[in-house]
Protein backbone atom coordinates (compact mmCIF):
# COMPACT_ATOMS: atom_id res chain seq x y z
CA UNK A 1 0.00 0.00 0.00
CA UNK A 2 1.39 3.41 -0.96
CA UNK A 3 2.14 5.85 1.83
CA UNK A 4 -0.49 8.50 2.36
CA UNK A 5 0.59 12.03 1.42
CA UNK A 6 1.50 14.33 4.28
CA UNK A 7 -0.80 17.24 5.09
CA UNK A 8 0.23 20.29 3.11
CA UNK A 9 3.09 22.18 4.73
CA UNK A 10 4.18 19.52 7.21
CA UNK A 11 6.93 17.82 5.23
CA UNK A 12 10.39 18.91 6.40
CA UNK A 13 12.93 19.72 3.70
CA UNK A 14 15.60 21.47 5.75
CA UNK A 15 17.06 21.03 9.24
CA UNK A 16 19.15 23.64 11.07
CA UNK A 17 20.92 22.37 14.21
CA UNK A 18 22.09 25.08 16.63
CA UNK A 19 24.57 24.41 19.44
CA UNK A 20 25.73 27.31 21.66
CA UNK A 21 29.11 26.88 23.38
CA UNK A 22 30.95 28.87 26.04
CA UNK A 23 34.37 27.38 26.87
CA UNK A 24 33.29 23.79 26.32
CA UNK A 25 36.52 22.20 25.08
CA UNK A 26 36.05 19.26 27.49
CA UNK A 27 32.68 18.31 26.00
CA UNK A 28 32.39 19.89 22.55
CA UNK A 29 34.14 17.16 20.57
CA UNK A 30 31.80 14.45 21.85
CA UNK A 31 28.79 16.74 21.38
CA UNK A 32 29.69 17.39 17.74
CA UNK A 33 30.41 13.73 17.06
CA UNK A 34 26.97 12.80 18.42
CA UNK A 35 25.23 15.42 16.26
CA UNK A 36 27.23 14.29 13.26
CA UNK A 37 26.10 10.69 13.76
CA UNK A 38 22.50 11.83 14.14
CA UNK A 39 22.74 13.83 10.90
CA UNK A 40 24.22 10.77 9.17
CA UNK A 41 21.31 8.64 10.43
CA UNK A 42 18.83 11.17 9.07
CA UNK A 43 20.61 11.24 5.71
CA UNK A 44 20.34 7.45 5.41
CA UNK A 45 16.56 7.52 5.67
CA UNK A 46 15.90 11.02 4.27
CA UNK A 47 18.69 11.95 1.84
CA UNK A 48 16.44 14.71 0.48
CA UNK A 49 16.68 16.73 3.72
CA UNK A 50 19.36 19.43 3.80
CA UNK A 51 20.98 19.43 7.25
CA UNK A 52 23.28 22.15 8.63
CA UNK A 53 24.91 22.49 12.04
CA UNK A 54 25.94 25.85 13.53
CA UNK A 55 28.13 25.98 16.62
CA UNK A 56 27.74 29.40 18.26
CA UNK A 57 31.01 30.15 20.05
CA UNK A 58 29.98 32.67 22.69
CA UNK A 59 32.93 34.50 24.30
CA UNK A 60 35.11 31.39 24.15
CA UNK A 61 38.69 31.67 25.42
CA UNK A 62 39.60 27.96 25.36
CA UNK A 63 40.02 25.44 22.55
CA UNK A 64 36.35 25.33 21.52
CA UNK A 65 36.95 27.24 18.27
CA UNK A 66 39.78 24.91 17.24
CA UNK A 67 37.66 21.83 17.96
CA UNK A 68 34.80 23.20 15.86
CA UNK A 69 37.18 24.13 13.05
CA UNK A 70 38.52 20.58 13.00
CA UNK A 71 35.03 19.16 12.48
CA UNK A 72 34.09 21.83 9.95
CA UNK A 73 37.20 21.08 7.90
CA UNK A 74 36.02 17.55 7.21
CA UNK A 75 32.24 18.00 7.28
CA UNK A 76 30.72 20.81 5.18
CA UNK A 77 27.48 20.57 7.15
CA UNK A 78 29.21 22.09 10.20
CA UNK A 79 30.08 25.77 10.62
CA UNK A 80 31.02 28.14 13.45
CA UNK A 81 29.70 31.53 14.46
CA UNK A 82 31.66 33.63 16.96
CA UNK A 83 29.69 36.02 19.18
CA UNK A 84 30.18 37.87 22.46
CA UNK A 85 26.83 37.75 24.19
CA UNK A 86 27.41 35.55 27.26
CA UNK A 87 23.75 34.68 26.86
CA UNK A 88 22.26 31.32 25.91
CA UNK A 89 19.14 32.93 24.48
CA UNK A 90 21.04 35.43 22.35
CA UNK A 91 23.44 32.71 21.16
CA UNK A 92 20.64 30.38 20.11
CA UNK A 93 18.86 33.20 18.29
CA UNK A 94 22.09 34.19 16.53
CA UNK A 95 22.69 30.62 15.39
CA UNK A 96 19.20 30.44 13.95
CA UNK A 97 19.67 33.78 12.18
CA UNK A 98 22.94 32.50 10.74
CA UNK A 99 20.95 29.60 9.30
CA UNK A 100 18.94 32.13 7.30
CA UNK A 101 15.99 32.37 9.65
CA UNK A 102 15.20 35.74 11.20
CA UNK A 103 12.46 37.07 13.46
CA UNK A 104 9.72 39.13 11.76
CA UNK A 105 9.65 42.85 12.34
CA UNK A 106 7.17 44.30 14.80
CA UNK A 107 3.75 44.71 13.25
CA UNK A 108 0.71 46.71 14.39
CA UNK A 109 -1.48 45.00 17.01
CA UNK A 110 -4.13 42.79 15.46
CA UNK A 111 -2.35 42.54 12.10
CA UNK A 112 -2.10 38.92 11.02
CA UNK A 113 1.31 37.70 9.92
CA UNK A 114 1.78 34.64 7.73
CA UNK A 115 5.19 32.92 7.78
CA UNK A 116 6.82 32.35 4.39
CA UNK A 117 6.08 28.91 2.88
CA UNK A 118 9.67 27.66 3.36
CA UNK A 119 9.40 28.19 7.12
CA UNK A 120 6.87 25.38 7.47
CA UNK A 121 9.32 22.99 5.81
CA UNK A 122 12.27 24.05 8.01
CA UNK A 123 13.00 22.42 11.37
CA UNK A 124 15.21 23.98 14.08
CA UNK A 125 16.91 21.42 16.34
CA UNK A 126 18.57 22.79 19.46
CA UNK A 127 21.10 21.17 21.77
CA UNK A 128 24.07 22.18 23.96
CA UNK A 129 27.81 21.80 23.68
CA UNK A 130 28.01 19.77 26.91
CA UNK A 131 25.42 17.24 25.70
CA UNK A 132 25.34 14.13 23.51
CA UNK A 133 22.26 13.53 21.39
CA UNK A 134 21.23 9.96 20.48
CA UNK A 135 21.63 8.69 16.92
CA UNK A 136 17.86 8.78 16.31
CA UNK A 137 17.56 12.38 17.52
CA UNK A 138 16.88 14.08 14.20
CA UNK A 139 14.99 11.16 12.67
CA UNK A 140 12.50 11.09 15.55
CA UNK A 141 12.10 14.88 15.62
CA UNK A 142 11.17 14.88 11.94
CA UNK A 143 8.76 11.99 12.50
CA UNK A 144 6.97 14.06 15.12
CA UNK A 145 7.10 17.17 12.95
CA UNK A 146 5.63 15.45 9.93
CA UNK A 147 2.93 13.93 12.12
CA UNK A 148 1.83 17.46 13.05
CA UNK A 149 4.01 18.65 15.93
CA UNK A 150 5.15 22.27 15.84
CA UNK A 151 7.65 21.73 18.67
CA UNK A 152 9.23 18.67 20.30
CA UNK A 153 10.41 18.68 23.92
CA UNK A 154 12.90 15.88 24.45
CA UNK A 155 14.16 14.53 27.76
CA UNK A 156 17.67 14.73 29.20
CA UNK A 157 19.67 12.61 31.63
CA UNK A 158 22.68 13.87 33.62
CA UNK A 159 25.89 12.03 32.80
CA UNK A 160 26.61 9.82 35.84
CA UNK A 161 30.36 10.07 35.21
CA UNK A 162 31.81 12.11 38.08
CA UNK A 163 28.39 12.88 39.52
CA UNK A 164 27.43 12.20 43.12
CA UNK A 165 25.25 9.02 43.06
CA UNK A 166 22.80 10.41 45.62
CA UNK A 167 22.31 13.59 43.62
CA UNK A 168 21.70 11.52 40.50
CA UNK A 169 19.17 9.35 42.38
CA UNK A 170 17.32 12.43 43.58
CA UNK A 171 17.25 13.89 40.09
CA UNK A 172 15.89 10.68 38.54
CA UNK A 173 13.26 10.44 41.28
CA UNK A 174 11.90 13.84 40.30
CA UNK A 175 12.32 13.44 36.53
CA UNK A 176 10.87 10.06 35.50
CA UNK A 177 11.50 9.15 31.88
CA UNK A 178 8.05 9.11 30.31
CA UNK A 179 6.24 10.26 27.22
CA UNK A 180 4.29 13.52 27.60
CA UNK A 181 6.65 14.67 30.36
CA UNK A 182 6.33 18.25 31.69
CA UNK A 183 9.98 19.28 31.31
CA UNK A 184 11.65 21.76 28.95
CA UNK A 185 15.36 21.52 28.12
CA UNK A 186 17.24 23.69 25.65
CA UNK A 187 19.63 20.77 25.17
CA UNK A 188 16.83 18.77 23.54
CA UNK A 189 14.33 21.00 21.80
CA UNK A 190 13.05 21.14 18.24
CA UNK A 191 10.67 23.64 16.67
CA UNK A 192 9.22 24.32 13.24
CA UNK A 193 10.64 27.56 11.85
CA UNK A 194 7.20 28.99 11.10
CA UNK A 195 6.13 28.44 14.72
CA UNK A 196 9.43 29.87 15.99
CA UNK A 197 8.99 33.02 13.93
CA UNK A 198 5.35 33.49 14.88
CA UNK A 199 6.17 33.07 18.60
CA UNK A 200 8.93 35.70 18.43
CA UNK A 201 12.00 33.45 18.60
CA UNK A 202 14.45 32.99 21.47
CA UNK A 203 14.60 35.92 23.87
CA UNK A 204 18.01 37.53 24.46
CA UNK A 205 18.20 36.39 28.08
CA UNK A 206 20.88 34.52 30.00
CA UNK A 207 18.70 31.53 30.91
CA UNK A 208 15.20 30.04 30.56
CA UNK A 209 15.02 31.17 26.95
CA UNK A 210 13.65 27.72 26.16
CA UNK A 211 10.81 28.00 28.69
CA UNK A 212 9.95 31.50 27.50
CA UNK A 213 9.66 30.33 23.89
CA UNK A 214 7.61 27.24 24.75
CA UNK A 215 5.21 29.38 26.79
CA UNK A 216 4.80 31.66 23.78
CA UNK A 217 4.18 28.68 21.48
CA UNK A 218 1.55 27.22 23.77
CA UNK A 219 -0.17 30.56 24.22
CA UNK A 220 -0.60 30.64 20.44
CA UNK A 221 -2.06 27.11 20.37
CA UNK A 222 0.85 25.48 18.55
CA UNK A 223 1.14 21.72 18.95
CA UNK A 224 3.91 20.96 21.46
CA UNK A 225 4.87 17.30 21.91
CA UNK A 226 6.98 15.94 24.79
CA UNK A 227 8.86 12.65 24.39
CA UNK A 228 11.48 10.44 26.03
CA UNK A 229 12.30 8.72 22.74
CA UNK A 230 15.15 11.17 21.98
CA UNK A 231 16.83 11.27 25.38
CA UNK A 232 20.01 13.39 25.48
CA UNK A 233 22.92 12.79 27.85
CA UNK A 234 24.04 16.08 29.35
CA UNK A 235 26.76 17.15 31.76
CA UNK A 236 26.05 16.50 35.43
CA UNK A 237 28.28 19.37 36.59
CA UNK A 238 27.00 21.67 39.29
CA UNK A 239 29.21 24.67 38.48
CA UNK A 240 26.73 26.46 36.25
CA UNK A 241 27.45 28.41 33.06
CA UNK A 242 24.01 30.04 33.09
CA UNK A 243 22.80 31.71 36.32
CA UNK A 244 19.53 29.76 36.37
CA UNK A 245 20.44 26.88 34.10
CA UNK A 246 20.66 23.12 34.48
CA UNK A 247 23.84 23.16 36.58
CA UNK A 248 22.32 25.64 39.01
CA UNK A 249 19.28 23.43 39.39
CA UNK A 250 21.43 20.37 40.12
CA UNK A 251 23.38 22.30 42.73
CA UNK A 252 20.20 23.46 44.44
CA UNK A 253 18.84 19.93 44.38
CA UNK A 254 21.90 18.70 46.20
CA UNK A 255 21.98 21.51 48.74
CA UNK A 256 18.35 22.09 49.54
CA UNK A 257 16.75 18.66 49.64
CA UNK A 258 16.71 16.81 52.94
CA UNK A 259 18.97 13.77 53.19
CA UNK A 260 17.42 10.61 51.84
CA UNK A 261 16.26 8.41 54.70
Amino acid sequence: MAALPLPRGQRIERVAVVMPAHDEEDHLGQALLAVQRSADALHRVRPDVDTRVTVVLDSCTDGSAAITAGYAATDPRISALEVSYRSAGASRAAGIRASGIGVPRQRPPGQRWTPPPWARQTWLANTDADSRVPENWLVRQLEFAEAGADAVLGSVEPDPAGMDPELLRRWRERHPFTEDHPHIYGANFGVRASAYLTAGGFARITSEEDRTLVHSLRSRAFTVTATDSTRVMTSGRTHARAPHGFGTYLRSLGHLLPPAG
